[in-house]
């Protein structure tokens, strides 16, 4: 039986917390717009735990039968946020401070937070 978007929004959230990912946090925003359905925001504390979480989520994206869009913008350089489209769900991975700075919980405020 397929998962919906939401169990794989919190199966995601799983993956990254078992990654040792920090706040992980999941909000519903399909009602707010067009493009994606979940956020996945987690705190990454190092560059090698960075790519350590990037590998776990597509090895996730392999076998639940998802696909990353690869998008064609310039990535900035450092590791303060990685952003990983999966169409319905989107991953940012963050540095401290890039949590901090970005607040993407609170410019979110309207979605429902289900972790």
């Amino acid at each position: 039986m397929a998962e919906t978007v939401q169990e794989q929004a919190l199966g995601l959230a799983q993956e990254l917390e078992n990654g040792k990912a920090e706040q992980v946090t999941v909000i519903d925003v399909s009602e707010l717009n067009s493009w994606t359905d979940f956020f996945v925001i987690a705190t990454v504390r190092s560059a090698t735990q960075m790519q350590g979480l990037q590998k776990q989520v597509k090895d996730y994206v392999k076998a639940n039968d998802m696909q990353i869009h690869v998008t064609n913008r310039k990535q900035p350089d450092g590791n303060d946020w990685n952003l990983i489209d999966i169409g319905p769900v989107v991953v940012h991975l963050m540095s401290p401070d890039a949590r901090d700075f970005y607040e993407l919980e609170k410019l979110w405020q309207a979605g429902k937070v289900l972790k």
